[in-house]
């Protein structure tokens, strides 16, 4: 039964990693439940959500991707109705963590491995998902211009994001010394490195930074958002270089931007 719901992601265009999530909870949850799909019940599914969140130990977010995995696949393909009365969980309102312009430079500076440099100033410059940054090639970027394009962004969507002329200096110099002819910028032995290795490279350089935050990859994309914001750049604008397809999930950023938040005279001072 699963090989209908591969084939149905493939149809509609879904990324890879939205292939492997909704198959793996959907395996997960049939080798829970041990029945035939057509026989699950509404009690079923949530018994499953039960044991996830007080089971499993799942967060809010990490228990609605299951959810949503598994509504996709029994209300849309099997049109069978047992996860229509399953409750989301509410999902944490936590602010992104952003960090401040002299903590990117301390971030930045700390690494001395050019690839590695270049990764992280690309994530910072251009607001970059990690997904996009490792996919992204060479011609993906027309220098002159100074943009480039994001082909398979969140959603298979296209956009445009904006290149600053530190990183296209640096670009140009790493790529002169480029040892693989990969058409990644990049790559490992002609194959572009992974998310998870993105991911090491940017919290190993948090720790040679000194840095007391805790560093992500999707934290140099929320600064990115707020620095712009900060300087003025119109929350439409920033919509479009972040590739939200709506305006609320920008917005969480002037929540954050902690330069506006500095402007306001407290009360006490007035009296």
């Amino acid at each position: 039964m699963l090989e209908k719901l591969e084939t149905e992601i493939k149809i509609r265009g879904f990324s890879k990693r939205t292939l492997e999530a909704y198959l793996y909870h959907n395996r997960n949850f049939l080798g829970f439940i041990k029945k035939e799909p057509s026989q699950v019940t509404e009690e079923d599914a949530k018994k499953y959500l039960a044991y996830l969140i007080s089971d499993k130990k799942y967060s809010p977010r990490s228990s609605n991707l299951a959810l949503s995995s598994l509504k996709f696949f029994y209300n849309e393909i099997l049109q069978n109705p047992a996860f229509n009365a399953v409750k989301a969980p509410k999902l944490e309102k936590k602010l992104p963590t952003v960090l401040t312009k002299e903590e990117i430079k301390q971030l930045i500076n700390a690494v001395k491995n050019p690839k590695h440099k270049l990764l992280i100033q690309f994530l910072y410059s251009s607001g970059l998902r990690v997904s996009e940054c490792v996919s992204l090639k060479i011609d993906d970027l027309d220098l002159t211009e100074k943009m480039g394009k994001v082909k398979h962004g969140k959603g298979n969507k296209e956009r445009y994001i904006i290149l600053s002329e530190n990183l296209i200096h640096n670009f140009n110099d790493y790529i002169s010394k480029k040892r693989d002819s990969s058409k990644y910028i990049f790559s490992v032995n002609g194959r572009p490195i992974t998310i998870r290795q993105a991911q090491k490279i940017v919290k190993g350089a948090a720790v040679k930074s000194g840095l007391r935050k805790r560093v992500f990859c999707h934290a140099l994309r929320s600064s990115f958002a707020t620095h712009l914001l900060e300087a003025g750049t119109d929350i439409r604008v920033i919509q479009e270089l972040l590739g939200h397809s709506d305006l609320s999930t920008t917005q969480i950023y002037t929540k954050v931007s902690t330069q506006q938040l500095k402007k306001v005279k407290s009360p006490l001072d007035t009296l």
